[in-house]
């Protein structure tokens, strides 16, 4: 249905796409692979009319095509679910379907007759819509299939998903997966963009490897494992599973009693929470996006205040502490916005390593800095992180997503402290940065540091964690074992199914 020839896209400095060669046939769910960087997106915004090709050719049903913008590649059926919804919350299913198309009545809106299309679309392929409901009452799973019923209604016989199960728990990932098959076997064309391994192997026919702009590998995936397919991304063997030590818990170092944290909307983001985190333990926080894992985060870091309950860290309360009395007491923080709240972009790599201690032995001589020893401990820190940079000088924004990752897990594990706040530690982070950043957790867990980790990867939690709590509607649904924690019981209880 789909054949890209040679798509070559150069932006400054940055050859984007290499000569990529890249196809999908009626019927097939063809699955795009590849780390943060690879050209996965540059590629598709070129198939989805948002750019154009510096080279090679795109073809559809054998004809050679050039999109001028978006509207093009709509007209000719081609599809995008983009990672972040465009729907308007205050609209129902019908009107955002019908959004931006002329009705069949002229200047009258024609809601009853999209409705009925919708009703039938959703009966073919299994979507569970109600015309007349409005988007802000949906659920996540259910935003996604308006997504694509709006794909649908204007015709598109190929459609691409981005990243399509990241905020989806388990058993909508299974609905998802229902629906693309039966998508597939209709005659869609499907194109598959994760970096969720399993779910690959789980959902495609066929795999495209990309990597540094190029593309290294095409071929079927049945027989193919998880192991190969990350080699493949990543060009060298990459760690799966980890050797754990024997869970043996210490003292109480984090404890949190009855809290309650509002929202920005003014409701309770976190109801009533209570857990514990133990020295040499990691916790993990399972939960769709939007439950109060980053308002939790937020209050427990000093970003945010503590409507009612208690927080203490090595028996020392600290509710409503700042965060550098947090900090004094011994935690660290690894926050969800990297950008925004863990480093300052303008500053170098160097001056981000010191921010939050340059006023202490051994970065400063009183009211001086002392430079020869920022240097030494910047360029230890850098090789002992493996941190990627030109220079200790270059601007932090200058990095890649991972490595300013690394820049941040470096400052805030450099304090060696007793309780770490660690929120989507791997979120937006390639294979190989991921790898290194759970062996760094393990390194802490060992070492007996008491880590809350909050992640919305299961995967993540459930090779890392040694209890996970989940949250649904801001409180705390039930506490597990790792050793009984499964997909099922954690997508059930993220669903708020007791």
């Amino acid at each position: 249905m789909m054949r890209m020839k040679n798509i070559t896209k150069r932006f400054p400095g940055v050859l984007a796409n290499d000569k990529v060669n890249f196809d999908v046939k009626a019927g097939e769910i063809h699955a795009l692979l590849g780390e943060n960087g690879a050209g996965k997106s540059t590629l598709m915004r070129q198939l989805c009319g948002f750019y154009r090709p510096d080279g090679g050719e795109i073809q559809i049903d054998g004809k050679t095509v050039q999109f001028k913008s978006p509207a093009d590649s709509i007209n000719i059926g081609i599809g995008m679910i983009h990672q972040h919804f465009m729907l308007v919350p205050t609209l129902t299913v019908a009107e955002n379907v019908a959004l931006g198309l002329p009705s069949s009545r002229g200047m009258q809106l024609d809601l009853d007759v999209v409705s009925k299309k919708i009703e039938r679309l959703a009966q073919r392929y299994g979507l569970k819509i109600h015309p007349d409901a409005y988007i802000w009452q949906l659920s996540v799973g259910e935003q996604q299939r308006v997504e694509i019923m709006k794909a649908l209604y204007r015709g598109a016989a190929l459609l691409a998903l981005d990243e399509p199960t990241a905020v989806l728990t388990p058993q909508e990932v299974d609905e998802l997966f229902k629906v693309l098959r039966g998508m597939a076997a209709d005659g869609h064309a499907l194109i598959f963009i994760s970096h969720k391994l399993h779910e690959i192997i789980d959902i495609s026919h066929r795999v495209t490897v990309m990597r540094d702009g190029a593309v290294v590998a095409t071929h079927p995936t049945a027989g193919s494992t998880k192991t190969q397919l990350a080699r493949e991304m990543v060009g060298r063997e990459v760690i799966l599973q980890y050797d754990k030590t024997d869970y043996n818990p210490g003292d109480a170092m984090l404890r949190i009693e009855d809290l309650t944290v509002m929202g920005d909307r003014g409701q309770k983001a976190v109801n009533d929470a209570s857990l514990i985190v133990r020295a040499g333990e990691i916790f993990g926080i399972a939960g769709v996006s939007g439950n109060g894992q980053r308002e939790l985060a937020e209050a427990l870091t000093g970003l945010r205040p503590v409507q009612s309950g208690r927080v203490f860290v090595s028996g020392q309360e600290l509710t409503n502490a700042t965060p550098g009395q947090r900090i004094a007491a011994g935690q660290s923080a690894i926050p969800e916005e990297r950008m925004r709240e863990g480093v300052v972009k303008d500053f170098s790599v160097s001056e981000n390593l010191i921010l939050q201690d340059h006023d202490k032995a051994p970065y400063s001589k009183g009211i001086f800095l002392n430079f020869a020893e920022v240097a030494k401990e910047s360029k230890r820190l850098i090789n002992e992180f493996r941190v990627k940079t030109p220079s200790p000088e270059t601007p932090i924004k200058n990095l890649s997503g991972g490595n300013i990752q690394k820049v941040i897990m470096a400052r805030e594990i450099n304090r060696k402290p007793r309780v770490l706040i660690c929120a989507q530690p791997t979120r937006g982070v390639d294979i190989g940065a991921s790898e290194y950043i759970h062996q760094r957790l393990l390194e802490q867990r060992s070492a007996g540091t008491a880590t809350l980790l909050i992640s919305e990867d299961l995967d993540e939690l459930l090779a890392l964690s040694d209890r996970i709590a989940v949250m649904f509607d801001g409180q705390i649904m039930a506490i597990l074992d790792r050793n009984k924690a499964t997909i099922e019981k954690l997508g059930l209880l993220m669903a708020g199914v007791k």
